[in-house]
């Protein structure tokens, strides 16, 4: 029997010869505006901030970080410039990862207001209380300031709590998220939010006011996403995957942004047809403004793009 499966170079290929007919007709003569075909590269809102960002996102983040560093600042300086060339203007990064004096040196010479730029402060409720930035209102301003140092820019468009865990995270970041709302009031940063690990977590996410932002662990296979279980490495169970549906439903009509991440199942997806299914969902769900995605090289990048065209196509 003939193998049906198709290598990457033909996903990508194929993915990109139907994104251009599309988009080739949707400019036709009598074509209806309306359906004009979206793209990667489209700068959508995020929630009600009025902040735009690509659809996708390049992140600085496999494996803590550990996989973008290892690349050496050459080859991660050339994907960086490879992905913004490409439509990407949106870099996830975090002060755990180690990448904030990586991303400074590769977003040189790329304008500043071009990019999306978020980072992330691990606080109480992360990893068991464990982590870097713990602390309250008044080091909110030193913590931002050193970001913003080791970054070389002058604000940070968003600002997450990193890794949240316990039901009650806000509650236990009080006075840290306070100190974050004073930084957004003075333009030290555009936005604040939050990255949760666990259903709980999200579900309170979900309710807040002071959540513009939600980065949210989701695919449709259920890997590593968000469940009942307090753990930070998440749960493989796709039978939770409609109450974690429920929970964007409610992020959504609160206005907060939503950016999904995990997509490829924190690199479990190694089947083209499940990192497909994974985007295509996410673009068609209209649950999520962008996409965040740890990459290596330019053929990932070249992938993701793929995906995303072809799901919109």
């Amino acid at each position: 029997m003939k193998d049906s499966r198709i290598t990457r170079r033909e996903f990508i290929r194929d993915a990109t010869v139907s994104a251009g007919a599309a988009f080739i007709a949707s400019h036709a003569p009598g074509f209806p505006a309306q359906q004009q075909v979206r793209q990667h590269s489209d700068q959508v809102t995020l929630g009600k901030t009025g902040i735009k960002l690509s659809r996708i996102g390049f992140g600085c983040g496999t494996n803590s970080g550990e996989l973008q560093r290892g690349l050496g600042h050459e080859k991660f300086n050339d994907l960086i410039h490879y992905a913004y060339d490409h439509g990407i203007t949106y870099i996830d990064t975090a002060d755990s990862y180690g990448t904030h004096p990586w991303v400074r040196e590769a977003i040189k010479g790329i304008p500043r207001e071009k990019l999306y730029i978020q980072s992330k402060i691990m606080v109480m409720g992360g990893f068991g209380g464990m982590g870097m930035g713990m602390g309250n209102s008044e080091n909110a301003r030193d913590l931002l300031d050193r970001f913003r140092k080791e970054l070389n820019v002058d604000y940070i468009d968003t600002v997450l709590l990193h890794c949240q865990i316990a039901p009650n995270w806000d509650e236990q970041s009080k006075s840290l998220r306070d100190g974050m709302e004073e930084a957004k009031q003075k333009k030290i940063i555009r936005a604040h939010g939050v990255s949760c690990h666990s259903l709980p977590a999200t579900m309170k996410a979900a309710s807040l006011d002071w959540v513009d932002v939600n980065l949210v662990r989701v695919n449709p296979q259920g890997v590593n996403i968000d469940t009942p279980e307090m753990t930070v490495f998440g749960s493989s169970n796709e039978s939770h995957f409609p109450a974690l549906v429920e929970q964007l439903k409610v992020m959504k009509k609160n206005g907060h942004g939503i950016i999904g991440m995990k997509m490829i199942g924190e690199g479990q997806f190694t089947n083209i047809a499940d990192r497909k299914k994974a985007f295509t969902w996410a673009m068609q769900s209209n649950l999520v403004d962008a996409v965040v995605v740890g990459m290596k090289s330019r053929a990932e990048i070249d992938e993701a793009i793929a995906h995303i065209n072809a799901a919109f196509a």
